[in-house]
């Protein structure tokens, strides 16, 4: 395989005009909005400036209604109703824990349906989106991964979630009013359902829109993409997005490590550790974060954690330790708190960061790899009972 050729699937992208065929403009990058609106009758001269203008409404301010956009002259605005859209996912449902993480059932062009997380923790809050319907690496630990891949989100879907989101925490400002630099939603982590760097160009063309000055304007630094393991895309994420990186790495031999990542049958341990060592962030003020999950017996073992830390050496990293969040019919158990607490004793003394994530919205089945559509899980529920009663 050329080491330079994108990594794709066979899946599709839905296209991005809704039903009454309209384009949506969420989602667009400048340069496809300008061709856009040049396409629809706008004067090529004015084509930058109503970019930046419309840029604005929609990513700044969060205004879906062409009339509200005042600095256009109200035949132009009537021009744009006329002809696109600004639309997000839609929310079907919105459960919230004790712990006050939120859970969205978001359905997008199709009829299909993702989840999306919001997690407010003091002094910020972090998003967990959504890069495709389902999931096609099915990670023996992870309830997603049991939900089989349907197709991409485009970009216009995952950024959508956002907006959702900002949407639901009234976090758009107001045109006029002081700047507030107080942020509820202030990051996002591609960890929610589907493996990110199988869908590139939209993750980075959605990314790119959420970083955009004129707009929602998040640092890069506010903005993780976690990979089970593409390893020839690595690079390409560094290059193109720039955001942080996260591995989703949770074993330390490749025979462990082929049952719970499957995707490591393709690219192994070594291949993996090769590309992080080479990426091109990866320095001591941006390390890359390894996500290792918790399994009683499996993975949590002082050897685990010694064989870990050779495994990393050289790599500026940090090592994210995740409790095991069942779920109903899972195959494996979490390890105990003080087994857990002793992994991470083991790293730490290697000079590593170690943190503990605290599981959030167990309640409501949001917590990290439990996400999995609500019309997914009736669906299997419905084949049982028909099973059962021998239809």
């Amino acid at each position: 395989m050329d080491a330079k050729a994108p990594i794709t699937q066979d899946v599709m992208t839905i296209p991005r005009k809704p039903v009454e065929g309209k384009p949506n403009l969420v989602g667009l990058t400048r340069s496809q909005l300008r061709a856009a609106l040049i396409g629809h009758g706008t004067p090529e001269k004015q084509a930058k400036m109503r970019v930046g203008q419309i840029w604005q409404w929609i990513y700044q301010w969060g205004v879906r209604d062409f009339a509200a956009m005042t600095n256009l002259s109200k035949a132009y605005r009537a021009q744009l109703a006329e002809t696109f859209v600004i639309e997000t996912p839609e929310v079907v449902s919105k459960q919230v824990s004790t712990d006050g993480t939120r859970k969205y059932l978001v359905r997008i062009a199709g009829g299909h349906e993702v989840e999306v997380v919001y997690i407010p923790e003091e002094g910020r809050g972090t998003l967990c989106i959504s890069s495709q319907v389902g999931c096609t690496l099915t990670c023996s630990f992870c309830h997603t991964g049991t939900q089989k891949l349907v197709r991409n989100l485009t970009a216009g879907e995952i950024i959508g979630q956002v907006m959702m989101a900002r949407d639901d925490l009234e976090e758009w400002p107001v045109p006029g009013a002081p700047k507030d630099e107080t942020r509820l939603l202030s990051n996002i982590v591609l960890m929610g359902m589907g493996e990110p760097l199988y869908n590139f160009e939209n993750v980075r063309d959605a990314m790119k829109i959420a970083m955009d000055d004129e707009g929602i304007s998040l640092s890069r630094r506010r903005i993780t993409l976690s990979t089970s393991g593409v390893v020839p895309e690595i690079e390409r994420t560094a290059n193109e997005i720039g955001c942080q990186l996260a591995v989703s790495f949770h074993a330390t031999t490749d025979d462990i490590r082929n049952t719970l990542v499957p995707i490591n049958k393709r690219w192994n341990i070594e291949a993996l550790l090769d590309a992080l060592r080479a990426y091109p962030r990866g320095r001591n003020s941006e390390r890359i974060t390894f996500e290792y999950v918790m399994l009683h017996g499996v993975n949590d073992s002082d050897e685990d954690a010694q064989r870990l830390i050779r495994l990393i050496e050289g790599i500026p990293a940090k090592v994210n330790l995740i409790p095991f969040n069942e779920w109903p019919g899972a195959p494996y158990k979490r390890s105990s708190n003080n087994r857990i607490r002793a992994f991470a004793d083991i790293i730490y003394k290697a000079g590593y960061a170690s943190p503990i994530r605290t599981p959030r919205g167990e309640d409501i089945l949001a917590a990290c790899g439990q996400l999995k559509s609500a019309t997914e899980r009736a669906r299997k529920s419905r084949r049982q009972i028909a099973s059962e009663a021998g239809l």
